[in-house]
């Protein structure tokens, strides 16, 4: 038997095993992984026929989802519209100045319906340029639109654009309310939908246009095209249009009666996207470009100030007819041109550079008839920015001004314009009165006590005459606020009213006869009723008629040769000069026979004005207004025009005697 060879034998070939190569080995794992991975893929990805049932499958449950929300949205959406919304508003009341002038108009105003057909070309097309570009291509609902505006929201985490179509705006104007959320999105498409089936394109451009909020309690392009140019829409020019067709947007931001510029940029975007839109050529575009928008309506001409008084008068309407739900005109006593000047007056100092240097703020002027008759209320430097009517509310130290209250119940007391006084070092309870250049001027007057503005002599005399008989005549001339008997009360510390003071000037004016400041005449209803009209009657007399006339006797020397020698008129006028401790509050109050003007200028903070007097700015206010208001009246007496005041009202011969030679001048 042959012996077996070894492992060791050397006469037997070694074998060598097959080397496993990597190249081998990691090509053998490439064709499994492709395997594998080729049978997942076969595995998820659907053959041809496998997606198109699962893209039916999504088709069918994205019908039933949109059904369901148009059944859940939808089967309620009856209840919630109210057809005759149309017809709902706020009654409109129409404030009317004593010239004819239109103030203001408070509650919703629609003009007469208009067809777009009707109107100029370029004013569809502006609103459309700006508000909906693809109105004549999309089915009521820009989906294009609605994305980007789905993306913003969802970008900032809440509803900051809306994407509606000019067809969305008009189904939420006309049926929906103003809720901003998905749901009354939906009842929105639902409604533009059924319009765009409903109407068409013209159509409802149409209606739009009619029912669409232009600002200023205005509805549709005829009031708006009325109200801010004064022209029937047919006649509106293209830069007029775009005004207009910006507006929408935010009316009460680019109204151009309030804020003219930013109306002017926003016109300007209108321009810019109705030559995008090629409506309009690049030349047209050019040429209606401007920075800033002029308005030509009648409700204009009184000067957007004007709020402050029709504001006022509106807060009084119900206290004459009570509750009302019709629409009115009210009639008032106010005088667009006075008040064009008023305006023009207060503008002028507190937008100088003097007012700026002098760090001056604010300013307020009313001015009335001696009998109480409103004539013009400036209220503060622009109503648009602040709406805090510094005549009527504000409540501010007069200062020397109040010394009308200290003189008169001394001259009742029996004390005359020629006693004599000594300016010199005075205290009560320890406290000492000081003159406004803290010197002592000797013997005085209390005519030249008044005219100088004299402190000292002031507080004597209050403290000598009484200062309850002070707080009583005050308040009898009709300051409302409370008075403190505190010796410093005759320097004007307490805090009045503007309109409070004016109103006891007005009565030193009148001879004496008591007057409440009124602004309204008449009121008259939708149907030509008159709800109110004002009587004329009889003015009960509360001065004294001697008291009156040496009054006026001494606030005419203030002007002649006193500290109010800035407010020099033409012609007799009287007037006193007020100004607060640390030049916090200045004003000048005065009168002529025929108008009685007060002027305050200070800070609304109460922050120190540099070193103003109310014989500095504000008797430069008030001289300039009643050189306006007094430029085609010709030239009257102060005691004549009492005179005749006293004669109309059946007063007695001695009255009229005493003052037929009193001329107010000195």
């Amino acid at each position: 038997m042959a012996k077996r060879p070894t492992r060791n034998s050397s006469t037997t070939p070694r074998r060598r095993a097959p080397r496993k190569t990597a190249g081998r080995s990691s090509s053998r794992r490439r064709r499994g992984q492709k395997k594998s991975l080729g049978s997942l893929l076969r595995a998820f990805v659907p053959r041809p026929m496998m997606l198109a049932r699962v893209m039916m499958v999504l088709a069918i449950w994205s019908v039933v989802l949109c059904g369901g929300l148009v059944a859940y949205y939808g089967y309620d959406l009856t209840n919630k519209i109210d057809f005759n919304v149309a017809t709902q508003r706020k009654p409109l009341v129409r404030i009317m100045s004593i010239d004819g002038v239109n103030l203001a108009n408070y509650g919703d105003r629609y003009g007469r319906p208009v067809e777009v057909g009707d109107l100029p070309d370029y004013v569809g097309q502006a609103f459309v340029s700006i508000e909906d570009r693809r109105f004549y291509q999309h089915f009521g609902i820009d989906v294009i639109g609605i994305a980007r505006a789905f993306v913003q929201n969802i970008w900032r985490g809440r509803i900051a654009q809306g994407g509606s179509t000019i067809t969305q705006q008009l189904a939420k104007n006309l049926f929906l309310s103003p809720e901003r959320s998905y749901g009354r999105k939906v009842e929105e498409v639902l409604l533009s939908l059924w319009l765009e089936i409903k109407f068409t394109k013209r159509q409802i451009l149409s209606l739009y246009l009619n029912r669409i909020y232009f600002g200023s309690g205005v509805y549709g392009i005829d009031a708006a095209a009325r109200q801010y140019f004064g022209v029937d829409p047919r006649r509106l020019s293209l830069y007029q249009a775009a005004v207009l067709a910006g507006l929408p947007k935010a009316p009460s931001r680019y109204n151009p009666l309030i804020a003219p510029r930013e109306a002017a940029k926003r016109a300007n975007q209108v321009i810019a996207a109705m030559r995008d839109t090629g409506a309009i050529t690049a030349r047209q575009a050019d040429a209606n470009r401007f920075d800033s928008v002029t308005t030509s309506s009648a409700s204009g001409r009184g000067g957007p100030n004007v709020r402050y008084f029709t504001d006022w008068v509106l807060d009084r309407v119900t206290d004459y007819v009570g509750y009302h739900d019709q629409d009115m005109v009210v009639y008032t006593t106010l005088d667009s041109g006075l008040q064009a000047s008023a305006e023009d007056a207060v503008n002028r100092v507190l937008d100088s550079r003097e007012a700026d240097r002098r760090k001056v703020s604010q300013g307020a002027l009313v001015a009335m008839t001696p009998d109480g008759s409103v004539r013009a209320m400036v209220g503060g430097k622009n109503f648009f920015q602040s709406q805090y009517n510094r005549v009527t509310q504000a409540k501010r130290q007069p200062g020397s001004v109040f010394k009308l209250f200290v003189y008169l119940a001394a001259l009742e007391d029996g004390m005359r314009a020629d006693d004599w006084m000594r300016d010199e070092p005075y205290s009560v309870n320890g406290w000492s009165p000081r003159n406004f250049d803290r010197q002592h001027h000797g013997t005085l007057s209390l005519r030249d006590a008044v005219a100088s503005s004299n402190n000292v002599i002031a507080v004597e005399v209050a403290m000598k005459t009484g200062l309850g008989h002070v707080i009583d005549m005050a308040h009898k001339l009709g300051v409302s606020s409370d008075l403190p008997a505190e010796p410093s009360l005759a320097l004007g510390t307490s805090e009045v009213s503007l309109l409070e003071m004016t109103t006891a000037y007005a009565i030193v004016s009148n001879g004496g006869f008591n007057i409440y400041p009124h602004a309204i005449t008449k009121i008259v209803g939708q149907n030509g009723e008159v709800l109110y009209e004002r009587e004329g009657g009889y003015m009960t007399r509360i001065l004294n008629p001697v008291t009156a006339g040496e009054m006026n006797n001494m606030l005419a020397a203030v002007m002649a040769k006193g500290t109010g020698k800035n407010a020099l008129l033409d012609r007799p006028a009287a007037g006193k000069t007020g100004t607060t401790s640390d030049y916090r509050d200045a004003w000048f109050v005065g009168y002529t026979a025929d108008l009685v003007a007060g002027v305050w200028l200070g800070n609304d903070n109460g922050s120190p004005m540099d070193n103003v007097t109310g014989g500095g700015l504000p008797a430069e206010m008030w001289k300039s207004f009643m050189l306006h208001a007094h430029q085609d009246l010709p030239v009257r007496s102060l005691g004549k025009a009492a005179s005749m005041r006293a004669i109309r009202m059946g007063e007695d011969d001695s009255w009229k005697q005493f003052n037929s030679g009193f001329t107010g001048k000195r």
